[in-house]
């Protein structure tokens, strides 16, 4: 089990149970403990700070500036870290309130709860419907808010910050719309690839992203991790 870094420690954190870390996006455990909305801002911080999720962001942008020099970015290096800090804030937005601010309110377990050992069928379920429904810091099924808001609220942000987005209506509703139809690839590669369970979460928001750009026709759109 790989360590909680000092920063995410706390005298409160629950104990790690049966060799599954608690704080982390994807767990296996039936008997994982309850978040507490300090913990889901640990989580939040986590999640951002992920060697694999830095480097995910840089090697988007990287993408995007070599095949569009001529962006609202800029060429270059310039343009690449440009489009990293703006990447990176987005990021950072969507995990405050899809991790931390609105499961916090809605009492929502903000991570991804896995089902080894269930029918195939079952599995394939789960995973398709999270977009939609979530479980509750008790276990109960509960409407997924933090996804549903998250990504109409995080573009509604972006809009006042990242260069080239089209701010209309229709635009916002069809990157909203793309991220939607989107989202429902990571818990399906959480749910049917334990062995990288631990890292498949920073690997989907690379593919979200790629699918929302060709969905929404623009030059960047928010990550989202679940």
């Amino acid at each position: 089990m790989r360590a909680i870094p000092w920063l995410l420690r706390s005298p409160t954190a629950p104990p790690p149970c049966r060799g599954e870390n608690p704080l982390q996006a994807i767990i296996s455990s039936k008997n994982s403990p309850q978040l507490t909305p300090e913990l889901k801002g640990f989580l939040a911080i986590r999640n951002v700070a992920d060697p694999f999720n830095l480097m995910t962001i840089a090697g988007y942008s990287a993408i995007v500036i070599a095949a569009n020099s001529h962006s609202d970015y800029g060429p270059g290096f310039g343009g690449w870290g440009r489009l990293c800090g703006y990447s990176l804030l987005e990021d950072m937005q969507s995990e405050f309130f899809g991790t931390f601010a609105i499961p916090s309110l809605a009492h929502e377990d903000p991570r991804y709860h896995r089902l080894p050992g269930r029918p195939f069928r079952q599995r394939l379920f789960h995973a398709l419907i999270h977009t939609v429904v979530s479980q509750h810091d008790d276990g109960s099924p509960m409407p997924n808010y933090a996804t549903l808001l998250t990504y109409p609220i995080s573009d509604e942000l972006s809009n006042l910050y990242v260069p080239g987005l089209s701010t209309t209506a229709s635009s916002a509703a069809k990157r909203t719309a793309a991220g939607y139809a989107t989202d429902p690839v990571g818990p399906l590669v959480a749910e049917f690839l334990p062995d990288v369970a631990k890292h498949v979460h920073i690997h989907v928001v690379f593919v979200q992203q790629i699918l929302q750009k060709i969905a929404a026709g623009q030059p960047n759109t928010s990550p989202q991790l679940f």
